[in-house]
């Protein structure tokens, strides 16, 4: 079910959010060429389709390709691009960092400044003027040390400045026919391990496949957790009564233990934004979350 099911298409007036995303096009004129960070996920997604609108060939699409991003959003970027008709560029990163498989709290932070800086790289070999995030004023609530990495190289990430709240992010790519106005959230896969525990390209490789069972089985939804020899699913609240079916239940616990996982367990609340976050709250309030 997708994230924004049951709610209105415009969460603000709809003369306001044409007012924001005439001076988003603005903003982006300005900077003359622009290269887009790209993920293929609903805030970059739609960057990229502003971009385009405003700069034509002088906006492309840049994407790092690392163990952490998984084969099927890889694969939605270069479908999104196309539909575009924006220029896309891949970034090959074969190995992973030291510092980000470390895996601290801090592991978006050295990521972030890791796929950026190797971006605004690319993207001045290119010729172009600046490089964009698609970061929005929602991404301010949860624990984001990425954002400060981004401020630190230079960055830029128009959908924060002209004001734009996820919802009105999905509005206006909804009435642009974008395919990802109701894709659900995703993460880069390391956010399914718990912070502490190294991060390495077999674990990675065994979420992921845990992952597209999920996804063959129609889930839109969804976390594979990591905790060491146990596979937690998380999916949205509203997918949970889907595993009330025992057939279900029975073929994903045994497909899911043969990617590498003795036991499969479920997180009854479903997914949360930021549930490995959790942890953190843990340690600073003595155990209370």
């Amino acid at each position: 079910m997708p994230e924004t099911e049951n709610q209105p298409e415009y969460a603000s007036d709809p003369l306001e959010i044409d007012t924001k995303y005439r001076q988003l096009l603005e903003r982006i004129r300005r900077a003359k060429s622009a290269a887009i960070a790209f993920s293929g996920g609903v805030d970059s997604s739609f960057l990229c389709y502003a971009a385009h609108e405003a700069l034509g060939e002088k906006a492309a699409a840049f994407t790092v390709v690392s163990p952490m991003l998984s084969k099927a959003e890889r694969g939605d970027a270069a479908s999104v691009a196309a539909h575009i008709g924006i220029s896309h560029y891949l970034i090959e990163e074969e190995t992973i960092d030291d510092e980000v498989a470390a895996n601290s709290r801090d592991r978006c932070y050295f990521c972030k400044k890791i796929e950026f800086g190797a971006i605004k790289k690319a993207a001045a070999e290119r010729g172009f003027a600046v490089v964009f995030d698609g970061s929005n004023l929602d991404d301010e609530g949860d624990y984001r040390p990425g954002l400060a990495a981004l401020a630190e190289i230079g960055i830029v990430s128009p959908l924060r400045e002209a004001g734009f709240r996820k919802d009105e992010i999905r509005a206006i790519s909804r009435r642009a026919l974008l395919p990802t106005w109701d894709k659900p959230a995703f993460a880069c896969l390391a956010s399914r391990i718990p912070y502490g525990e190294r991060v390495d390209a077999e674990k990675l490789g065994r979420i992921e496949k845990a992952e597209e069972i999920l996804r063959e089985k129609g889930f839109r939804q969804f976390r594979i957790r990591f905790h060491t020899g146990i596979a937690r699913i998380e999916v949205s609240p509203q997918e949970r009564t889907r595993f009330f079916d025992t057939a279900l239940l029975d073929e994903v616990s045994a497909r899911i233990k043969a990617c590498g996982f003795l036991y499969v367990a479920f997180e009854l609340e479903g997914y949360r934004m930021g549930n490995m976050n959790r942890a953190l709250d843990i340690k600073t309030t003595g155990g209370k979350v």
